[in-house]
């Protein structure tokens, strides 16, 4: 890697899916207060995924796209057939 272009705090974070609960650990930059006991013992750093590879209707061939805001009812709403 390059020197002195990448960032400081880069470092191990967890990355868990709330959707579906799944859960992976990559290398971030990203600030979070929370913190999660990983596999291994260690503690790191939660960052919280509304939708990751695991719950996107492109990664797992399913239609079904999980909506927690309300967005998919109200396009469905607006824009529907009258």
């Amino acid at each position: 890697m390059k020197q002195g272009i990448h960032p400081a705090n880069y470092r191990l974070v967890v990355f868990k899916d709330m959707s579906n609960g799944s859960s992976f650990l990559s290398r971030s930059a990203v600030a979070t207060k929370e913190t999660i006991k990983w596999e291994d013992g260690n503690e790191y750093p939660l960052i919280k995924l509304e939708i990751s590879n695991t719950s996107h209707p492109f990664f797992t061939g399913k239609n079904v796209l999980v909506d927690t805001a309300g967005r998919i009812d109200k396009f469905n709403k607006k824009y529907a057939k009258k």
